[in-house]
């Protein structure tokens, strides 16, 4: 009887050692839900190899029921303990409302230049609430075999970009440009601040409409309102009802030759297309020596202040903040580039091609996020009003640029 008991204990703790213990279980929340293997099959793994005793769980929603499931979960609190967040205002506002921990105490921090936490901080910068992931830059992806066999150069100038959405038109076996306006965000975000920075020369013109000092209506917003509208000699036909699926599978299909848009494609794109593309950074206006890109803060995470598991939740959020992450997304979700200053590696080519902008060109964020996003209407939604209907053809570039300042001059002092 003795040995058995004795063969019973050992068999028992033999369980309990071979079987993980964990101290308690971290539940991400997330709008990514095209990520997901990313995280389950490399980042959470390479995390547990650290840290056994915490098992952490991927939990996505669809990306258009995100925000307002996320809000209904935070309010009820029975959200996870950890939030993944768009950046500026509407962030800000789950932390004013008591909804996400301050994280000034958290380890790792110091690995992020104060831009990158910006995003996630209050206005006098005295707390941070989320972690700083990745950032998104804008440009225009091209189909590489359709360049070729039309003898097409990359452009660098906006002359020079017409000239080639001119000859492709031309050729008539291919549409030049594969962006539609039925999804409106779609052609501001990947027309107005792709090519914008350029027009409002990248952070000085953003700050300066924080501060008043610039306008919507200035010559060189109405400039950029006139670029765009010549983008519909290029689209295809019907392009008033192409929606942002419609444009994806227009490029991925081989029909189209140019795609406005950013690196957040080059994931779907690597697994869609059966063709080589790459991208070129946003033409420059002829004669203009400096250039710039949008290379948007788009995501981080922070705490949920009624956690059930916040040490936990801590744990997982430094290790974040630290160059093994940031190598793993940044080559498992490629396009999405880690926001500190840790030196990686990135393998895929065309992240490689976004990335390099960066030593030649000025970096800015999308200039209708920070601040300027707080007032109804939202100066968000009226630019992509406005954006689609000059394209369309129903507003003109000046009444484009006097209802987006009207719409500031609302409610921001600054502008009244």
């Amino acid at each position: 009887m003795r040995k058995l008991i004795s063969s019973f204990i050992i068999f028992t703790a033999f369980i309990f050692t071979a079987l993980p213990v964990f101290s308690g279980t971290v539940i991400i929340e997330s709008w990514r839900n095209d990520d997901a293997d990313a995280w389950n099959d490399k980042i959470i793994p390479a995390f547990n190899a650290k840290h056994p005793d915490i098992e952490v769980v991927f939990q996505a929603t669809i990306p258009a029921q995100y925000s307002a499931s996320i809000s209904a979960k935070l309010e009820g609190g029975n959200a996870g303990d950890l939030i993944t967040l768009i950046p500026f205002d509407a962030s800000l506002k789950l932390f004013n409302r008591g909804w996400l921990a301050s994280l000034n105490d958290l380890g790792g921090l110091e690995n992020y230049p104060q831009v990158a936490k910006d995003a996630w901080s209050t206005d006098n910068q005295s707390d941070l609430f989320g972690v700083p992931m990745a950032s998104v830059s804008h440009g225009f992806m091209y189909n590489k075999d359709i360049f070729k066999e039309l003898g097409l150069s990359v452009p660098k100038t906006e002359s020079e970009f017409f000239n080639v959405l001119e000859k492709i038109k031309s050729d008539g076996n291919y549409i030049p440009l594969a962006i539609g306006t039925a999804d409106t965000w779609a052609i501001s975000t990947m027309g107005f601040q792709n090519i914008g920075p350029n027009y409002w020369a990248g952070e000085k013109g953003r700050k300066g409409i924080l501060t008043g000092d610039e306008k919507f209506t200035d010559d060189h917003y109405v400039s950029l309102f006139e670029t765009l509208g010549k983008w519909s000699n290029y689209m295809a036909d019907g392009y008033q009802a192409q929606t942002y699926p419609d444009s994806q599978n227009l490029f991925t299909l081989g029909d189209a030759a140019i795609y406005p848009t950013g690196s957040w494609e080059i994931f779907t794109f690597s697994q869609n297309a059966d063709f080589e593309f790459s991208a070129f950074a946003p033409p420059t206006r002829d004669g203009q020596s400096n250039c710039y890109i949008d290379d948007h803060t788009d995501i981080g995470i922070g705490l949920n202040s009624k956690a059930k598991n916040p040490a936990e939740a801590k744990v997982f959020l430094e290790w974040l903040t630290g160059a093994e992450f940031a190598e793993i997304f940044a080559n498992e979700v490629p396009g999405f580039f880690p926001l500190h200053s840790h030196s990686i590696s990135v393998n895929d080519p065309v992240a490689k091609e976004f990335i390099s902008w960066k030593d030649t060109c000025d970096t800015t964020i999308r200039n209708s996020y920070h601040i300027v996003g707080r007032g109804e209407p939202n100066l968000e939604s009226v630019l992509y009003e406005v954006v689609s209907g000059v394209v369309n053809g129903t507003v003109t570039p000046a009444e484009a640029a006097e209802r987006a300042e009207a719409s500031l001059a609302n409610w921001y002092e600054p502008h009244q």
